[in-house]
């Protein structure tokens, strides 16, 4: 099994249409096997913590929506 791996350098290159097709393909679910589906998934992730803006409309898709503890 091959392992996702993605540096800050390649985050910061990537653009908001790439976030769309991201998310898109992570919408339909349509991947030959689970791992594509899971690697798209921890590219979001990752998309995500450096930088927050890309992925607001797609947060649903992470399940990192926030709530309140109280």
């Amino acid at each position: 099994m091959k392992t996702l791996t993605i540096s800050r350098k390649e985050i910061a290159a990537i653009t908001p249409q790439d976030v769309e097709k991201l998310a898109i393909r992570l919408e339909q679910d349509n991947y030959s096997n689970a791992f594509e589906g899971l690697n798209d998934w921890h590219l979001l992730r990752a998309i995500a913590f450096q930088r927050p803006e890309l992925v607001e409309s797609y947060i649903h898709l992470l399940d990192l929506e926030p709530y309140d503890e109280a």
